[in-house]
């Protein structure tokens, strides 16, 4: 898989990626027709088993190099979706997964037949990214984004305090937890669901904001979130509790503060097969067990 370096976080408050306004989004999941999808690119997880699916597509579709294709198609887990919508974002190129990995919610199951029939016929979904700027001890400043969350979790032995602010106005004084978390819809099965976070429908104008472990006080369960809603996450103490800022994979060491903003500017747009599409998959997962 090519190089994803399009994805790093931004420093000293630069933008992490400009994207194109929310039509272009609109207009790319109305237009699913056979001949939209005539130029596929394959990216793979390098596994084995993701190494042998995309020999046998490239055999069977051909290849194209992934910013002259109609569409992305990956090939792997939830893992490498990530990190091909990080990398595509802004584009407002459409990425369909087949999963050829451990887990793949974000992913359709593989089968190398009809996959332009597939492709037309898949449905799409509109997922916005989370913005994060973070602020280290040193005053410096980054800038990342995130698909799932944006967690903020303790470094140390010692738990992490902090405080929490919603659209400049405190809310929390003081959490003592092991983190503190904020997810989208999309990404709220994922480890928000693992720390006992509500499971949002993809089309819910929320965010899900999630203890982790949380100590002091200790029945505090969180909070939903307006999607237009600024969040600030002071660190208290921060130099005896050092403290972890991560979107999705991007990891930031040591922040004094953590602000984050759903960016409804920037849309990404995922192709599920019909039935299976991302909005399904989050209404199946609050019924499983």
């Amino acid at each position: 898989m090519s190089s994803l370096d399009g994805a790093r976080p931004a420093r000293n408050g630069g933008s992490h990626l400009s994207g194109p306004s929310i039509s272009g989004y609109e207009g790319a999941m109305s237009t699913a027709a056979p001949s939209r999808f005539e130029r596929i690119a394959f990216l793979s997880s390098g596994t084995p088993e993701a190494e042998r699916a995309l020999a046998d597509l490239v055999g069977l579709y051909g290849n194209v190099g992934a910013e002259q294709a109609d569409v992305v198609v990956a090939l792997g887990g939830d893992g490498l979706m990530l990190q091909v919508l990080h990398r595509f974002m802004g584009s407002g190129k459409p990425i369909y997964g087949m999963n050829r990995g451990s887990v793949g919610f974000l992913m359709n199951e593989f089968s190398p037949e009809r996959l332009r029939e597939r492709l037309a016929a898949a449905e799409a979904s509109l997922v916005h990214p989370l913005t994060m700027k973070a602020t280290d001890v040193n005053g410096e400043v980054m800038n990342a984004r995130a698909i799932n969350e944006v967690s903020v979790l303790r470094s140390s032995y010692q738990a992490a305090k902090m405080r929490i602010s919603i659209d400049g106005t405190e809310r929390l004084a003081e959490l003592v937890a092991d983190g503190l978390l904020v997810a989208t819809p999309a990404g709220s099965t994922a480890y928000n669901l693992s720390a006992n976070g509500p499971i949002l429908p993809l089309n819910a104008p929320l965010m899900a904001l999630t203890p982790i472990s949380a100590f002091r006080p200790r029945r505090w369960r969180g909070a939903l979130l307006p999607d237009k809603a600024h969040v600030k996450i002071d660190m208290l103490e921060a130099d005896k509790r050092p403290v972890s800022a991560v979107a999705d994979h991007f990891e930031i060491r040591n922040v004094m503060s953590v602000e984050i903003a759903m960016d409804h500017a920037t849309g990404l747009v995922l192709l599920h097969d019909p039935g299976h599409s991302l909005d399904e998959r989050i209404l199946r997962e609050q019924f499983g067990y």
